[in-house]
């Protein structure tokens, strides 16, 4: 199994920075269309997929609700 891309591999390859590379794959950030195809490409090159726990831990936060229920019937609440 061979190395998982980084944002870094994938701004080295399109020649643009880090930050450009996190640009691109936050929703309502400003890139440029030409630096946002670069990007683009390079991550498709390399396989790259942004890593979700990482971006929740960087920015801390998840996006991510939780729902909790219980399973309960007449019959186990009258045992």
């Amino acid at each position: 199994m061979g190395k998982v891309a980084t944002s870094v591999d994938v701004a080295k390859l399109a020649g643009v920075s880090q930050s450009a590379v996190s640009r691109t794959y936050t929703p309502g950030a400003s890139v440029a269309d030409h630096t946002r195809s670069k990007v683009m490409e390079a991550a498709r090159k390399l396989g790259y997929r942004p890593n979700a726990i990482a971006r929740t831990l960087i920015t801390r936060k998840s996006r991510m609700i939780a729902v909790v229920a219980s399973y309960w019937t007449i019959s186990s609440t009258l045992s």
